[in-house]
């Protein structure tokens, strides 16, 4: 594993300021000074500052990392990047270190996944898991049925065609989308296309997690069985 990884694992720090405290010098890997990029193994005894590195003890039943469904309101950007204003990690501000699993545009609101697990990020977002996304969708004018069939049948975004996807009415300026795609702003394109412009965006469901009754800036943490519609056969959380 790399060294980095194993240090962030523990709970230490992030795997940057892990890389960092490598780069400086204070990090040993059986009495000798370690490299970023280093290996380890089992039995290997890693040390910062002169001090071994404590292994993060779970408790039984307990998980080992943090999965969380959050609502996220307008104005709240999914970056961890702590320069950005409004960013969703300070907004969060959870006491594990955590990221969000995929992307929800700034001016959009609804669910989003975080996690404390890095090694399952890409699993969950692979396409060929085909997570339905399924969003509540008000537009500025009168929706009509030709309209949501075009959008059913696909829409040309970003030089390509949209998959085929689920629509339905939602009164006279609104409808329900379903979609297993994420490309960027990609329901507010297809919207442009037919000369729609969106005016509220929230997603309700991502595969088998649904915002259900979580008002703007709540969360939860996820349960076993969402966590096994998410990431099928996976074995430990």
């Amino acid at each position: 594993m790399r060294l980095n990884k194993h240090i962030s694992e523990t709970g230490a720090c992030s795997r940057r300021e892990a890389d960092r405290l490598i780069a400086d010098g204070r990090v040993t890997v059986n009495g000798i000074r370690a490299r970023v990029g280093s290996e380890v193994g089992d039995g290997d005894i890693v040390m910062i500052d002169g001090q071994p590195l404590q292994t993060r003890s779970v408790a039984p039943g307990k998980r080992r990392h943090v999965y969380i469904a959050l609502h996220k309101p307008v104005g709240i950007t999914c970056t961890t990047e702590s320069s950005v204003k409004g960013n969703i990690v300070d907004f969060v501000d959870h006491r594990e270190r955590i990221f969000p699993i995929g992307r929800l545009d700034k001016d959009s609101e609804g669910l989003i996944l975080l996690t404390s697990n890095g090694d399952i990020v890409n699993a969950i977002l692979r396409a060929e898991n085909k997570l339905e996304k399924e969003y509540l969708v008000t537009v500025n004018h009168p929706v009509s049925q030709e309209i949501l069939r075009g959008m059913a049948r696909g829409v040309p975004v970003h030089g390509q065609m949209t998959l085929p996807c689920r629509t339905s009415p939602l009164g006279k300026f609104g409808f329900r989308i379903t979609l297993v795609q994420g490309l960027n702003r990609q329901i507010r394109l297809m919207a442009a296309h037919f000369n729609l412009r969106v005016k509220q965006l929230i997603r309700v469901r991502i595969g088998p997690v649904k915002l259900a009754h979580l008002k703007p800036g709540q969360w939860r943490n996820l349960t076993d069985a969402e966590l096994r519609g998410l990431l099928p056969g996976h074995a430990e959380f």
